[in-house]
C-alpha cells in the first residue's frame, strides 16, 4: 500500500472516531438537558402543590374567622336586646328601698299625731331618693340667678326683672331640671327676667 492510501485510511478512522465522539457528545448533552428539565418540572409541581395547600389552609382560616365574626355579631345583638329590655333594672332596684320607706311613712301618717315627725320622715325619704338618683348619675340643675341658657332651660314666661342685674337671668324655676351624667334629662322650666 502506498503511503497515501495509509494516510487516507488513518484520516477516515480519525473521522469515524470524531463522528462517534460528536454523536456521544450530542447524546450526553441531550441527556443533561433532559435531566435538568426533570428537576425543574418536579420543583414547579412541588411549588404548585404547596401553593394549593396554602390556599386551602387560608380558605379554612377565612371560614373560621367568618363563623367567629357571625357568632360575635349574634352575641352583640342578643346583649343589646337584653339591655333594652332590662336596662332600667339597676335604677329600679336602687329605688325599691325608697318605695319601702314611702309605704311605711304612709302607714304611720294614718296614726301619727305629731305632724312635725311626719314631715321629718318625708324629708328623710326625699333626701334618700335624691341620693339614690345621684348614685345613678342624675343631678338637679342649679337655676337660681344663673344666666338663661337654652341648652338647659325652657322659658315658661318672661317677667320684668326687679333689678337691672337680673335681666336675662333666671328669676324663678317652676319645674326643676335634671342632668343624667353630662346630658340633659329634663329641661328646667324657668321664668326669665327682661
Amino acid at each position: 500500500m502506498s503511503k497515501n492510501t495509509e494516510d487516507t485510511k488513518k484520516m477516515e478512522a480519525t473521522e469515524d472516531v470524531t463522528i462517534d465522539e460528536s454523536v456521544n457528545t450530542e447524546n450526553t448533552e441531550q441527556a443533561e438537558v433532559e435531566e435538568a428539565k426533570a428537576p425543574v418540572e418536579e420543583t414547579i409541581e412541588d411549588k404548585l402543590a404547596l401553593a394549593e395547600a396554602r390556599i386551602a389552609e387560608l380558605e379554612k382560616e377565612r371560614l373560621y374567622k367568618q363563623a367567629e365574626f357571625d357568632n360575635f355579631r349574634k352575641r352583640i345583638i342578643k346583649e343589646k336586646a337584653e339591655l333594652i329590655l332590662n336596662g332600667g333594672r339597676k335604677v329600679l332596684e336602687a329605688m325599691l328601698p325608697v318605695i319601702d320607706d314611702l309605704e311605711r311613712a304612709l302607714q304611720h301618717i294614718e296614726t301619727a299625731e305629731d305632724v312635725e315627725a311626719v314631715r321629718e320622715g318625708v324629708d328623710l325619704i326625699y333626701k334618700k331618693f335624691l341620693k339614690v338618683m345621684e348614685t345613678q348619675g342624675v343631678t338637679q340643675m342649679k337655676t337660681d340667678g344663673v344666666d338663661f341658657n337654652t341648652d338647659y332651660h325652657e322659658a315658661v314666661t318672661q317677667f320684668p326683672a326687679p333689678t337691672p342685674e337680673l335681666k336675662g337671668k333666671v328669676i324663678d324655676c317652676t319645674e326643676k331640671g335634671y342632668m343624667l351624667n353630662e346630658t340633659v334629662l329634663r329641661y328646667a322650666k324657668v321664668v326669665v327676667g327682661i
